[in-house]
């Protein structure tokens, strides 16, 4: 905020620094003061070039960013949720135009990881003047992801989950619908990272992680880090919901590798195949079933506005 006395010095130049402006906003989420705050947020900055879009659907959302960079947005704020930055990165991936998060969803980890608070006026800033990274994106089946993808249990979990008991409980609510859902029955799942077997057996469920803190709030990959050109990659034979309840509660301790149903590795490009099709997901959006998974990381895939003290 600026301190300046004359009316010249009041508003600070962003638009200058930052360029045209684009806000692609879910409009049914919230956050503070709502997207009236958000514009009169902008405008306050010192914003002039601004492009406004809402969509009802974040699967809407990649349309409005290619017309946003169509018309030459340098910066795009994204209102919403995990599911609506996934749609977001997935069209952003490879542009010059750098992306800056407004957690309005009721999963924000990749925002959360990221150091981004569920505090407006502060994301906002963090748009116009925070330090912008090159991160990595994952991508499974032609579709990239910013914080993991999962097939089996991992999938059904997300499809099965209750919106409002995940907005009222958040990572309880994962684990209290995995317990109640239990099936993760074991499928003949093989797996090849860069190249060569890694997995050949009898499993539950198949993550892919960009960031360490996964669906849920639950801390599954502890040495993950987005820019390291790298993917965690976990399977779990977990079968029941005895072995479940053991694995979820070490992964909601942050101690995944101690279990004895969890491996972990890490990789840059993995393919799976599945003996019968499996429900996948990506950022908690569910798609569809499949016996084939290819997946792999896209280094330095979309440039993101974080905190200046992110390391």
């Amino acid at each position: 905020m600026s301190t300046s006395s004359t009316a010249t010095d009041e508003r600070p130049a962003t638009s200058a620094n930052v360029g045209t402006v684009a806000v692609v906003a879910h409009r049914k989420k919230t956050l503070g003061g709502g997207l009236d705050e958000l514009r009169a947020t902008l405008v306050a900055a010192g914003v002039e070039d601004l492009l406004w879009y809402e969509v009802p659907k974040s699967r809407k959302a990649p349309k409005k960013v290619r017309k946003a960079l169509k018309k030459g947005a340098d910066l795009i704020f994204v209102w919403g949720g995990d599911g609506m930055v996934q749609r977001c990165a997935d069209a952003l991936a490879g542009s010059d135009a750098a992306m800056a998060i407004l957690p309005a969803g009721t999963a924000n980890l990749f925002a959360a990881n990221l150091g981004i608070p569920a505090d407006l006026p502060e994301a906002v800033r963090i748009g116009l003047h925070g330090h912008r990274r090159r991160l990595d994106l994952g991508r499974l089946n032609g579709e990239h992801f910013a914080v993991m993808a999962g097939a089996g249990f991992d999938g059904d979990l997300i499809r099965e989950a209750d919106r409002k008991l995940k907005g009222r409980l958040g990572r309880v609510a994962y684990l209290w619908t995995g317990l109640r859902h239990v099936r993760g029955e074991l499928v003949r799942t093989r797996i090849r990272v860069d190249g060569a077997d890694w997995f050949d057996g009898e499993a539950s469920c198949v993550l892919f992680g960009n960031v360490g803190t996964i669906t849920g709030g639950v801390p599954a990959f502890d040495d993950a880090r987005p820019d390291d050109g790298a993917l965690e990659i976990g399977v779990s034979t977990a079968s029941g919901a005895v072995d479940w309840a053991r694995t979820l509660g070490r992964m909601a301790a942050g101690r995944s590798e101690d279990s004895p149903f969890v491996r972990i590795t890490r990789g840059r490009k993995v393919k799976v195949r599945f003996a019968v099709p499996k429900t996948y997901e990506l950022d908690g959006g569910a798609r569809t079933e499949t016996t084939r998974l290819k997946v792999r990381v896209v280094p330095a895939a979309l440039t993101v506005c974080c905190p200046e003290t992110d390391s």
